[in-house]
């Protein structure tokens, strides 16, 4: 079957008919409610761009950025349009623009990693034209009452080393709700929200700083630059685990 083409911005454009078709018929014409990026690529949709996923089901379409084949990019910077100082109800549902930087949602998160099992691939690049990743061949954020813990394994280094191990089995904290393992409020005193430890090793969702910056509030990853180096873009991606070992 050839799928429904999208806009820019994923939505399916309308069919008008006269007569009209019935009601059982003009289902049939819907463009399928795909959960992930897995999904549209699946379906003939292969290149990379903005589209409308459905991780909550049919009613709640969110648009993700998908990089073909099939990732779906749930953390994004670079340029620092975007403010990531914020709270924990935004944090929750997300914020920023699929087609330049933003936070998919913790929600949204939960939803996908508790649906299909996922590998986890974090690019990064510097100022210099670095370029550095990382994979966990496992990836899940438990639900909100378990303060969307996170959980990985299965380490894989491309040049950045292993900075997000610190952070595993943290619940997410941000400035207005303190879950981290510190006496003190380290979204708030490292500027970001984040699955914190004491404080943390990795700060994706730091200040956006352009290179060399004060210690341990812009987007670090220590373990590659150190805390003093925001990074000039990073990028966290999904894909179920099949699909990221047949295109890594």
């Amino acid at each position: 079957m050839v799928p429904w083409p999208q806009d820019a911005q994923g939505a399916t454009p309308t069919l008008l008919l006269d007569p009209p078709l019935s009601s059982s018929f003009a289902l049939k014409l819907q463009t399928p409610k795909h959960l992930d990026c897995s999904d549209l690529y699946s379906n003939g949709f292969g290149n990379s761009g903005v589209y409308t996923i459905f991780p909550a089901g049919p009613t709640s379409p969110v648009q993700v950025f998908c990089e073909m084949g099939s990732m779906d990019v749930i953390q994004r910077r670079t340029d620092g349009t975007i403010n990531f100082y914020r709270g924990w109800e935004q944090y929750k549902t997300g914020f920023g623009q699929a087609p330049s930087e933003y936070w998919l949602g913790l929600e949204n998160i939960h939803l996908l990693s508790g649906k299909k099992s996922y590998k986890l691939r974090v690019d990064m690049e510097d100022f210099d034209g670095g370029k550095v990743f990382v994979e966990y061949s496992s990836f899940n954020v438990a639900p909100e009452k378990d303060g969307y813990r996170l959980t990985l394994s299965g380490f894989k280094d491309g040049g950045a080393g292993n900075s997000l191990d610190h952070h595993n089995g943290q619940k997410f904290s941000t400035f207005d709700k303190d879950q981290d393992s510190d006496a003190t409020n380290c979204a708030k005193t490292y500027l970001g929200g984040w699955w914190h430890n004491k404080c943390h090793l990795c700060n994706p969702n730091g200040e956006y700083l352009w290179g060399e910056s004060p210690y341990g509030i812009g987007v670090n990853w220590s373990s590659w630059k150190g805390y003093t180096y925001s990074l000039k873009a990073i990028a966290f991606k999904l894909s179920p685990q099949l699909e990221l070992d047949a295109i890594g």
